[in-house]
């Protein structure tokens, strides 16, 4: 392929990671809030003590938007900004390296959802859908 394939094929792209992103994100707070997937991270469900389950259920709630592409740079400016915080209260007091004190994930997240504050949601989003409709 040639770069202006690539380039031609990079707005679809981007709804692709937004939506990846948002589901995988989506899952860390059903872990956190309702128990599900259960397993070791799994907190008690519906249940708000402590940080780790608020940023559960702010994970939930933007995740699912993210995913639909809906308040789309909003969402994920309050997502990235729970990351950052994860990681420097979370992980980073753990040692400095992030591949060694856990931290990688919530960087990542934390910069991807930095990028679609300032990229937007693409073009197959709830976003895009109202803003094209007369």
């Amino acid at each position: 392929m040639n770069n202006e394939t690539l380039t031609a094929r990079a707005p679809i792209t981007l709804s692709i990671l937004r939506i990846m992103s948002g589901l995988l994100f989506l899952s860390y707070g059903t872990q956190k809030v309702l128990s599900f997937p259960a397993g070791e991270r799994a907190g008690s469900a519906l249940s708000l003590d402590g940080p780790g389950a608020y940023s559960g259920f702010i994970e939930l709630v933007t995740g699912a938007l993210i995913a639909l592409g809906l308040f789309t740079r909003p969402a994920a400016f309050l997502a990235s900004g729970t990351m950052a915080a994860a990681y420097f209260i979370g992980h980073a007091p753990q040692g400095f390296f992030p591949v060694n004190n856990g931290g990688a994930g919530a960087i990542l997240f934390c910069f991807v959802f930095l990028y679609f504050v300032f990229a937007g949601a693409g073009p197959i989003s709830v976003d895009h859908a109202r803003r094209t409709t007369p």
